[in-house]
């Protein structure tokens, strides 16, 4: 599936993603990744403040943090959302799918904004 918009040509876009794995500006990720608008990093999927602590560590430059949680979407633990709001990250869960895709969305709009997406 191409979810493609048109974004600067350095940025980190979600070109495709299933059989888990993602392509992201046209390098191929295995498995769970979190995505900032200049690189890509391997996640373990971990659903926590310890999981998402490479998003807390950029708090300067993340204030939306897009959550893909897989196949469906799961609540975010009420400790994870009170670490990531008192670094002023606003958290968005979603499954994966719809994390790619409003992702691209809010990067084409220069938000501030990263991607923690399990992989599907």
């Amino acid at each position: 599936m191409d979810i493609t918009p048109l974004v600067p040509a350095n940025r980190q876009l979600v070109q495709a993603y299933g059989d888990g794995a993602f392509r992201i500006s046209g390098v191929q990720h295995a498995g769970s990744v979190i995505v900032f608008p200049d690189r890509v990093l391997p996640w373990s999927g971990e659903i926590s403040a310890d999981g998402l602590d490479a998003v807390v560590g950029a708090a300067d430059a993340v204030e939306i943090l897009i959550l893909g949680c897989g196949p469906a979407m799961t609540l975010v633990p009420s400790t994870l959302r009170q670490t990531l709001r008192a670094h002023g990250i606003a958290v968005e869960p979603m499954d994966t799918g719809a994390g790619c895709r409003t992702y691209n969305v809010l990067l084409a709009e220069e938000r501030r904004v990263a991607a923690a997406l399990v992989a599907v």
